[in-house]
């Protein structure tokens, strides 16, 4: 079974430019098939990859380090320890982001206590 651009951009909450975009800029994780007709024909392992993908994007990742995950992705097992390595230095950065976000969100709660003492008439 075979999915359309349109398909997998439902299913992946990008568009259709954005799954173009990704292919020629070479940051899928294999090439897409085309149909008889010329048209891609994406697989379940193209759309497993391409929310793989978005999912890097969506936390930070540069596009050249996504690119490079995705060549390494081609060359299949002999690249996973590579892989392993740049996903984990990615994964140190996210939890630093999640770490100061926390910070951001704590001092965020303790205006908002501040403000919600105030009108309820309790500054003590």
């Amino acid at each position: 079974m075979t999915l359309t651009i349109a398909e997998v951009a439902e299913r992946t909450g990008l568009s259709p430019h954005t799954l173009r975009y990704y292919e020629r800029d070479g940051l899928l994780l294999r090439d897409v098939e085309r149909a008889p007709s010329g048209r891609r024909a994406y697989s379940e392992d193209d759309v497993n990859g391409i929310q793989v993908i978005a999912r890097l994007r969506a936390t930070g990742m540069p596009v050249a380090e996504i690119r490079r995950y995705a060549q390494l992705a081609r060359h299949g097992d002999t690249s996973v320890l590579s892989r392993l390595q740049l996903l984990q230095a990615h994964r140190e950065r996210v939890v630093a982001e999640l770490s100061e976000t926390q910070r951001h969100l704590e001092a965020i709660e303790t205006k908002i206590a501040l403000y919600q003492r105030m009108l309820d008439g309790d500054l003590t």
